[in-house]
């Protein structure tokens, strides 16, 4: 008995340290960033240190003028009109992680530039102008977090008010159903980074909650009753879903909680989640059952021509599938090789991945060598 408990402590720590489970060492925010910051200077991680960089910085974006108000769009979509702006941070957010000061230095000036301006403060208090919102707060807050520990007091707390004001503003009810679908789900994403960078612990706890949410509400083959109905982009809404689930996983990694083997009372996961997305994209008539409802169902109408091009980088150099990069690492389940196997299928030569949904540089912040 006693070796069989021995045996049990030497793979649960085996288990521990290949990064399924909890961080070894707890940190605030999206990941470790000092941690991290050593990591990319170490040899073996030169080609994740290149990802970092291989985006190069605009001169012109320091020009880019603050943004008062995103707004409605008469279409499918949200306002754009902040683009520039994201992937801007992202960019500079990855090089300044790199260890390049300048760059870092840029950042600053950039997001000091839109925080004295006061930027977003207008934004149209309707889900689809906070949905934009919310999609470029999460890779301003974690540029925040990177550039943060060079900061002093006066201009750290200037960028932090600014961000709060904008972080609180979004958890906001529309007693509609975006209150519970993917756009509720980025917000509780955004709410649980900023609260661990803060520390608050109310916002943390309701990321938590979506999450323990979503589970409960997924059917046993992992389907989201909400997501799967919208034809041609049921795949699409169950991989943007994950996305800001793993982002609320890695949140409580650093605090020592392992909501990526958190169970439903069926048993149900996150690895569920993803083998009903991995089970979609290699039998799409598995997934007609619910995408014949067709609701809202994008520019494609047709809900048996499912919209796969999340697989693909998008406009702008994002990747929707950036978020892999770290959710691959974290289980031993089926789900997960499976998840493994086709990021190096498919996915991996496109490094970076960069995405808000996925706070930005998501190669810079977890890709392994």
């Amino acid at each position: 008995m006693a070796r069989r408990w021995v045996l049990f402590l030497i793979v649960a720590a085996a288990f521990v340290k290949s990064g399924f489970a909890v961080a070894d060492e707890p940190f605030a925010g999206l990941f470790d960033v000092p941690a991290r910051k050593v990591e990319l200077q170490r040899a073996e991680y030169a080609e994740i240190r290149a990802a970092c960089l291989a985006e190069a910085i605009e001169g012109r974006w320091s020009r880019l003028e603050p943004i008062s108000r995103l707004k409605s769009t008469d279409e499918y979509g949200s306002d754009t009109s902040a683009e520039d702006f994201s992937w801007a941070i992202m960019v500079m957010a990855g090089h300044a992680l790199a260890g390049e000061e300048e760059a870092g230095q840029s950042l600053f000036q950039l997001l000091d530039k839109w925080a004295r301006a006061d930027a977003f403060r207008e934004t149209e208090e309707e889900y689809d102008p906070y949905y934009a919102l919310k999609r470029l707060l999460l890779p301003t807050i974690v540029a925040y977090q990177i550039i943060a520990p060079d900061l002093n007091a006066e201009d750290s707390t200037r960028l932090k008010d600014w961000l709060d004001r904008l972080v609180r503003r979004i958890d906001a009810v529309f007693d509609k159903e975006v209150d519970r679908n993917n756009h509720r789900i980025l917000a509780d994403s955004v709410l649980s980074v900023w609260g661990s960078i803060i520390g608050d612990e109310t916002l943390i706890a309701k990321g938590v909650e979506r999450f323990d949410r979503v589970l409960s509400e997924m059917r046993p083959d992992g389907t989201l009753p909400l997501e799967a109905r919208r034809g041609a982009r049921a795949l699409w809404y169950q991989r943007q879903t994950l996305s800001s689930l793993a982002v609320i996983a890695e949140v409580a990694r650093g605090r020592g909680d392992d909501l990526y083997h958190e169970r439903n009372d069926q048993g149900g996961s996150f690895a569920t989640l993803v083998g009903s997305l991995l089970n979609g994209l290699t039998s799409p008539l598995l997934v007609a059952v619910y995408s014949a409802e067709n609701h809202i169902p994008g520019p494609e109408k047709n809900y048996l021509e499912l919209d796969t091009s999340f697989l693909d980088r998008r406009g702008h150099g994002r990747h929707y599938m950036a978020w892999a990069e770290a959710a691959r690492l974290r289980g031993a389940e089926m789900a997960f090789h499976r998840l493994d196997g086709l990021f190096i299928r498919e996915i991996a030569t496109e490094r970076p991945l960069i995405d808000e949904f996925a706070g930005g540089n998501a190669t810079c912040f977890w890709g392994r060598p």
